[in-house]
């Protein structure tokens, strides 16, 4: 059973930790490394989550696939994280890592979708926009959703702003469905 508060206490104890040997940055990276291997192989991650693969096993899978890439502070939390039989939740503990790092660093994760690709020149505006409004770096993930029909939508943290076409129409149908005004002749 993954649990998020669990995985927040790590990251944030490993966040602290890096924070006090000045290599947040570089345990960020580690971590991005680690979460994206996790990502291109479900193996791995099958691997993590089986009860049945002794810790010393896992550790030694670790230990080939990390311990030449990985910065000594990364790959030892990794190791404690083994030993304390906490492996399936490296990928969560990984993101909740990122949280930390961004918030330190002030940077938002925007979610941008459109229904095809947006040009630099729009993107870079949007990100301007963005980052004047809220006083943040912002990191734009661009998504293209060809259901949205035109127009953009932005995620950021709980702010949600949808300028769809799709959601336009939805709520003209809506208000053609409801219309209170009745032709008397």
């Amino acid at each position: 059973m993954k649990n998020p508060k669990i995985a927040n206490r790590y990251a944030k104890a490993l966040f602290d930790f890096a924070s006090e040997r000045g290599q947040v940055d570089t345990v960020h990276k580690d971590l991005q490394t680690v979460r994206d291997t996790l990502r291109e192989n479900r193996e791995l991650q099958v691997v993590l989550d089986s009860p049945v693969i002794v810790p010393s096993k896992k550790r030694a899978i670790f230990a080939n696939i990390f311990k030449e890439s990985l910065h000594e502070v990364s790959f030892s939390f990794l190791e404690v994280i083994i030993l304390k039989k906490r492996e399936p939740m490296v990928a969560a503990i990984c993101d909740e890592y990122t949280k930390l790092y961004n918030e330190h660093n002030h940077i938002k994760a925007v979610t941008l979708t459109s229904a095809m690709p947006l040009s630099d020149e729009i993107v870079n505006r949007i990100s301007a926009l963005l980052a004047e409004k809220t006083k943040y770096t912002i990191q734009i993930k661009q998504v293209v959703n060809p259901s949205i029909i035109g127009g953009i939508m932005v995620q950021m943290d709980d702010y949600f702003y949808d300028a769809s076409v799709s959601t336009k129409l939805n709520k003209l149908r809506q208000e053609f469905a409801h219309n209170i005004y009745q032709v008397s002749f």
